[in-house]
């Protein structure tokens, strides 16, 4: 083990070394002011349900009253997952389609967003104080951004109620999921 003779005496590699990277990563930030870092991805809400409808294997349907995602399967079968889904005002229906996707995206707060929060900043980066979590699946109409996602969360815990702008929030452990089945084009039903 190496050591260094600092100006407050012996210093182990390991701790110097995070010293530093710690600075760099977060500069200006006093280490009081950093939030704990996400552990878990949050539990696994997966389940397959009897499916009665006739929408063609890999739809998503959304149903926000009972605030599931279901993506239909062959031979009368949906896999489920349970989903936070637009508070009282930004709740909204209709058909898109599946845009692009995104691991780890940035996020970039509409400016309808900022203007009823200023305190949101213009620009999040990746990572675990991300707001869209681990993936974002991003829903278009008309080969138009509508600026709803289906996507992760790094809060777990918010998930199943009524609690966003209008997205779609699974776990981050369902989203990694869900993210790896659905390609671009893929028709989402919300209803």
């Amino acid at each position: 083990m190496r050591r260094f003779i600092g100006r407050y005496g012996l210093v182990r590699r390991r701790a110097m070394l995070t010293m530093v990277l710690g600075a760099v990563a977060v500069p200006g930030l006093a280490l009081a002011e950093v939030k704990s870092l996400p552990r878990s991805h949050g539990k696994r809400t997966l389940t397959i349900v009897p499916y009665a409808g006739t929408e063609a294997p890999g739809t998503i349907i959304i149903s926000n009253e009972r605030r599931i995602l279901q993506r239909v399967l062959p031979g009368g079968k949906a896999e489920q997952y349970e989903i936070s889904v637009g508070r009282d005002g930004f709740g909204w229906t209709g058909v898109t389609r599946v845009g692009r996707k995104a691991e780890w995206p940035a996020w970039r707060p509409p400016a309808a967003m900022r203007q009823r929060d200023p305190s949101l900043p213009d620009y999040v980066p990746p990572g675990p104080y991300n707001p869209l979590g681990a993936r974002a699946i991003y829903l278009y109409s008309n080969g138009r951004d509508t600026l709803y996602r289906i996507h992760g969360t790094n809060s777990a815990e918010t998930v199943g109620g009524y609690e966003t702008s209008g997205c779609f929030r699974l776990s981050n452990a369902d989203v990694m999921e869900l993210f790896e089945k659905v390609a671009n084009g893929t028709k989402v039903i919300v209803f």
